[in-house]
């Protein structure tokens, strides 16, 4: 009976490799293209990492989202806002960065996922949260910016180029179907199907035109700056000085506008996912994600700065505030500059959100979770064609028939998913580094490698577990002291995590009774401040502090506590009918899972042994 029971139970936590799983990619990728070797092209740098990972985090949102959340929530302190925000950013990125050069591979949060967390997980939840939900929409019109930019919007900026919205062309107009809800959008569709095109020419021509667009982008962005600075300076600053002061409706204001505004710099992990194209990442992607972040958030407070100072924020148009500022000083040019910049930042945000889901999925097929046609990569272009065909085909679809700001709380719920695991993935590999290996990639390597990889002894190197937990010439103390520390850590972890989602879940939810929800935030205060002491005092795994020759996370578990807090934060505010739709996606990605993933993974049928830590 526990011999029968055991690969059921071996299967719930089964791990990707950690060692040389650039290498597994590679030798899956060519058995994949029939032996031909093809893998992605590496010739991505810091520059294109930068022109990908701006393009895809500015997008047309910016030129909207300054006066809803303005008028809303923050007032002339919006500034403020932007800056807490990319703060809260920062912490996931700096996750993404350390994962990103210990794992450069293909796949970015599902394959470290996969590593650090399980399969069982990984394939239930990411292909809810990332083929599910965010493959769905994100690379449709980019989740960031569906929050803001919506198709009213986007007819705005069309018909200030055509004249009016009657005089649209008819393959831009949006048009009223007989029982649809939501107008059809063909305009949405084409450009999908553009942009799909463009990604199948290759990733260095793809960043070239990205890069291209964003500079173009950024550029209206410095006009924006450097002009209303001018009127500014030259007409006091107006709206710096109304009676209600620099924070009308108080910290709680900036800080409900922070929330808002998060999703703002989403778009930083698009540069993770390019991994495997990196000629250095180790170096390169670190520095192409800070470069990312700095620039945005630069960008963001100058922008908002400009905007609120010089009109009365309650005055701001909530659909098209620059170009209303900008009107109100007789400089009525402009909206055409601005408008300009919309649409190029939307159409880079689109390359960047459409680019890094052909090569997730690619990452999945390559360990089994999809079909292998999937992780085919073209002999000319070096990249995923039929992933990508496939991932533009669904976007142009949902582009055309949904309506956007139904799905971007969908797309959130996906990001923020992401985010989260990352910053889970990042306190395992530290504290509880995944040492099982699968039997065959083991024997494939030499003792020495092995050895070499785990940060132990010859003589350590020998001590294998079987797939029945027994431990084969261990040496007692070893194997006591590593479990039991390993064991605390992951307790510790879990713990954590439920006490985030107790404190916030009394926090947010206000129909309990008072002391139902001052009980939960008690329990779960004490409880996230007693777990992470514990791991604190528990100890980072030593051998995991030398895997690594690129960035590592500083202020390690501070930092990845703090990304889940705020992560689980935004998630329990999205609202109960974006959890109600994305329990489909759930659904559809636990079948496919189960009837396909499960069987065909990679790592179906495989013994394990354990590398014991000192």
């Amino acid at each position: 009976m526990g011999g029968l029971a055991w690969p059921d139970l071996q299967c719930l936590v089964r791990r990707k490799p950690s060692t040389a799983s650039s290498a597994a990619s590679a030798g899956l990728a060519e058995a994949a293209d029939g032996g031909g070797g093809q893998r992605l092209a590496k010739t991505l740098s810091i520059p294109h990492l930068a022109a990908i990972g701006v393009g895809s985090t500015i997008g047309a949102g910016i030129y909207v989202l300054v006066g809803t959340v303005a008028r809303e929530h923050t007032g002339p302190g919006l500034t403020v806002s932007f800056l807490i925000a990319g703060v809260a950013a920062a912490l996931s990125a700096l996750c993404y960065a350390e994962l990103s050069c210990r794992f450069p591979s293909a796949g970015s949060a599902y394959h470290y996922s996969y590593i650090c967390i399980g399969e069982r997980i990984v394939g239930g939840t990411w292909h809810i949260a990332k083929l599910g939900t965010t493959l769905s929409i994100k690379f449709s019109l980019r989740t960031s910016d569906s929050l803001t930019m919506t198709r009213s919007s986007i007819s705005f900026f069309q018909a200030l180029f055509f004249g009016g919205q009657d005089k649209l062309p008819f393959f831009l107009a949006q048009v009223h179907v007989k029982g649809l809800d939501t107008p059809v959008d063909p305009c949405a569709a084409i450009l999908v199907l553009i942009v799909t095109a463009l990604l199948c020419l290759g990733i260095k021509e793809s960043s070239f035109v990205e890069g291209i667009i964003t500079t173009a982008n950024i550029i209206v962005m410095l006009f924006v700056i450097c002009a209303g600075g001018w009127l500014g300076f030259r007409n006091g600053w107006a709206g710096y000085k109304g009676a209600e002061g620099y924070f009308p409706k108080g910290v709680g204001g900036v800080l409900s506008g922070s929330a808002t505004l998060f999703f703002a710099y989403i778009g930083f992990d698009t540069v993770a996912s390019t991994a495997e194209e990196v000629k250095n990442p180790q170096r390169d992607l670190p520095l192409g994600m800070g470069l990312t972040l700095s620039l945005c958030c630069f960008l963001y407070m100058m922008v908002s700065a400009v905007v609120v100072g010089l009109v009365p924020y309650h005055t701001i148009d909530p659909d098209t505030p620059i170009s209303s500022v900008f009107t109100q000083y007789g400089m009525q040019w402009a909206e055409y500059v601005v408008s300009s910049g919309a649409v190029l930042a939307l159409i880079a945000s689109l390359i960047g959100g459409m680019l890094p889901q052909p090569r997730i999925i690619m990452a999945m097929a390559r360990d089994g979770l999809l079909p292998p046609l999937f992780s085919t990569v073209n002999r000319q272009t070096q990249v995923p064609i039929l992933s990508t065909i496939l991932t533009g085909t669904c976007a142009a679809i949902l582009a055309f028939f949904m309506d956007v700001s139904q799905l971007a709380g969908m797309v959130s719920v996906g990001t923020l998913l992401a985010f989260t695991a990352v910053a889970i993935s990042v306190l395992i590999v530290r504290y509880a580094p995944p040492y099982e290996m699968p039997m065959e990639v083991a024997l494939a390597g030499t003792p020495e490698s092995l050895t070499s990889h785990s940060g132990h002894s010859e003589q350590d190197g020998q001590n294998l577990e079987g797939p029945f937990g027994d431990v084969q010439e261990a040496p007692a103390v070893i194997e006591v002291v590593s479990k039991v520390r390993r064991q605390k850590a992951i307790r510790s972890i879990v713990l954590i995590c439920l006490g985030a989602i107790i404190f916030i879940s009394a926090v947010s939810i206000s129909f309990f009774p008072f002391y139902v929800r001052m009980s939960a935030c008690i329990v779960g205060g004490l409880l996230l401040l007693s777990s992470s002491i514990v791991l604190l005092c528990t100890g980072q795994d030593k051998s995991s502090l030398g895997q690594t020759e690129g960035f590592m996370c500083p202020l390690v578990p501070l930092i990845p506590i703090c990304c889940i807090f705020v992560n689980v934060y935004l998630l329990m505010n999205l609202g109960a009918h974006t959890w109600i739709r994305v329990s489909i996606w759930l659904v559809a990605g636990a079948l496919i899972y189960f009837f396909y993933g499960l069987k065909h993974s990679s790592l179906s049928g495989m013994a394990y042994h354990r590398i014991l830590p000192l």
